[in-house]
């Protein structure tokens, strides 16, 4: 019995210690980073979430993909990145913290997927630096600068933020699909928690960088270098991109939570 209980102790050290968490200094702040190690030698996979999230919007994708290294973060001042020490951070910087995080890993080459921030992010990095990049996948992209009602809206939103519960799930509604929420409610939760990290002035500030002082990125995807693909809801409030395939699937802005095992699918055609 003593060689048996030997042989699954370490296989269950061995499995715990295949997974990472640990900080990397970048030009904005520490970033958490996940990295769920594998031995394969196939190009690592990078996944971005955006918005009020955090890493655990990959949850099912992450658990789904065992044959490459896989690694995810938490943007800045969502789940564990807190320390954010450049207040006047900008998407470029966003672009410039990603090519840190490989730089620190030395990983010279990936496969990056994001959703909506996390893929503006995604898709400014691989404008940059093409050769660090095998493939992008670009989920849930809102790529057109913000009209001035979205930004009038956003404002009157803001207001009500003093009443976290309300505006938490006004905003589950205007990021889900309407069935994705009659089928799932426990996705307005999964917002809040993420979100409830987010002080008031966070998420003011969030919302100006990312979504008030965005340009349009159309000429990134004109001149892009990198293959990619596309992936947005149904219901999404972005429309497809130009000059990317993309493909429609049920649902809403969250699609790797609403939908994700076809999240898993589209990120898989990108792997193969």
């Amino acid at each position: 019995m003593k060689p048996l209980f030997i042989l699954f102790f370490s296989m269950a050290f061995s499995m715990k210690a295949e997974s990472q968490t640990f900080f990397i200094k970048t030009g904005i702040g520490k970033i958490a980073v996940r990295k769920n190690f594998s031995e394969s030698g196939k190009t690592p996979l990078i996944l971005l979430h955006g918005v009020y999230f955090d890493h655990h919007l990959w949850d099912e994708q992450v658990g789904s993909i065992t044959d490459r290294t896989v690694i995810t973060i938490d943007m800045p001042l969502h789940g564990d990145s807190r320390e954010i020490t450049k207040p006047d951070w900008t998407l470029d910087d966003c672009a410039d913290m990603l090519g840190e995080i490989l730089d620190s890993m030395q990983i010279p080459r990936v496969i990056a997927v994001g959703h909506s921030w996390g893929s503006m992010t995604i898709l400014s990095a691989a404008a940059r630096y093409p050769l660090r990049f095998e493939s992008i996948g670009l989920c849930n992209m809102p790529f057109r600068s913000a009209t001035r009602k979205q930004k009038l809206i956003f404002s009157l939103q803001h207001s009500m933020l003093r009443f976290r519960k309300f505006y938490s799930r006004q905003a589950a509604k205007s990021l889900f699909g309407k069935k994705s929420l009659e089928d799932n409610p426990a996705l307005s939760d999964q917002l809040a928690r993420s979100m409830n990290i987010l002080t008031d002035g966070e998420i003011r500030q969030i919302d100006k960088k990312v979504i008030f002082d965005t340009e349009d990125t159309t000429p990134l995807m004109q001149s892009l270098k990198v293959k990619a693909r596309a992936l947005k809801g149904r219901e999404d409030y972005v429309q497809s991109p130009p000059f990317i395939e993309t493909i429609v699937i049920e649902g809403g802005h969250v699609s790797p939570v609403e939908e994700p095992r076809m999240v898993l699918e589209f990120i898989k055609t990108l792997l193969n």
